[in-house]
């Protein structure tokens, strides 16, 4: 079995398509999945299932949420192993170590292409800074995200594909539980 990481876009965010994460939980297990668990309210989830690719197993989960919860959502894949790797990979240890919160990852759909990822840079009008790496983002925000002019519709509009972030606090809780 493969311990997988779903990482739900958008939900449960300020008052936004709010759903409770024991019926998600209760959905993989109606799915067959094992070991349903969850981390914090904003869709993280943690479970276990024979392997299937990325794209397969999003948009089972996309279409199962529609009809079983109405809820219309993004789901992004990541096997512990890959999440392990994202971990591994961050290019910004310092930042990571200093200030946590202000370092995201987005999990992206598919990887941008090295032009993709220049123009997105090119568009940044503030501090920020950014790697991409396969199909993850991170992003150091001096000075917060909430006032930040980078945010989640320009990243996607300039790559190409959606996302969803998480701040390094929740990738390292995610981590923990699943290496």
């Amino acid at each position: 079995m493969t311990t997988h990481v779903a990482l739900i876009r958008g939900i449960n965010v300020g008052g936004h398509k709010l759903v409770g994460m024991a019926d998600l939980r209760e959905m993989l297990t109606a799915l067959g999945f094992a070991g349903a668990r969850s981390l914090l309210q904003s869709g993280n989830l943690i479970f276990q299932g024979r392997t299937k690719s990325a794209p397969r197993l999003e948009a089972m989960l996309e279409a199962e949420a529609r009809k079983r919860l109405a809820l219309q959502a993004d789901f992004f894949i990541r096997t512990a192993d890959e999440l392990k790797a994202v971990v591994d990979g961050n290019p910004f240890p310092r930042e990571a170590a200093r200030d946590p919160a202000r370092l995201v990852v987005v999990f992206l759909k598919t990887a941008p292409d090295a032009k993709a990822v220049e123009t997105l840079r090119a568009a940044i009008s503030g501090p920020e800074v950014i790697e991409a790496r396969g199909r993850h983002a991170y992003i150091v925000y001096p000075m917060g995200m909430g006032r930040s002019r980078l945010t989640g519709a320009l990243i996607e509009k300039k790559l190409a594909t959606r996302g969803t972030a998480r701040n390094w606090n929740t990738v390292l809780k995610l981590s923990a539980l699943v290496c």
